[in-house]
């Protein structure tokens, strides 16, 4: 799978480059190729506490009853140890794609909240994907299928 990335907000496109990137609106130009901008554990079966606190912990809770008909909650925690929201160490964003389309990015802000975000869905199947970016230790991302 080919991963690019926006030169200007670290937007990832999967597998293709598009017109103008979603979150900031710059041209296909600001594009580029990149294979390692999405980190990946050295051992998915062990991991280390460093990836404990990195890779998005994705929940999906398919009874919702707050948007009828068919809204599905999902809760993404970033770290199955949680990852710490400091000035010097934080969580930027997180970026929720599904079936790697691109759905919304959240923005964090570091001492106000919590690296968490629950979002409501409208879609029934499919791989969902959540992209964290932390500003020390870069991109982690984590998919689940609903």
């Amino acid at each position: 799978m080919d991963i690019f990335i926006c030169k200007r907000c670290g937007y990832i496109s999967f597998n293709k480059i598009p017109d103008h990137c979603p979150v900031c609106h710059a041209p296909k130009e600001d594009f580029e190729l990149k294979p390692d901008a999405i980190k990946k554990p050295a051992d998915p079966k062990n991991l280390s506490e460093l990836e404990k606190k990195h890779i998005p912990v994705i929940e999906i809770v398919k009874q919702c009853k707050l948007v009828d008909p068919g809204c599905i909650d999902v809760n993404i925690k970033i770290g199955e140890i949680t990852h710490p929201m400091e000035t010097k160490h934080f969580i930027v964003y997180i970026d929720v794609y599904h079936d790697y389309n691109f759905i919304a990015r959240y923005h964090m802000s570091p001492e106000k909240l919590n690296p968490a975000v629950g979002i409501h869905l409208k879609v029934k199947e499919g791989k969902l994907l959540a992209l964290e970016y932390c500003n020390i230790h870069g991109r982690w991302m984590s998919e689940a299928e609903i």
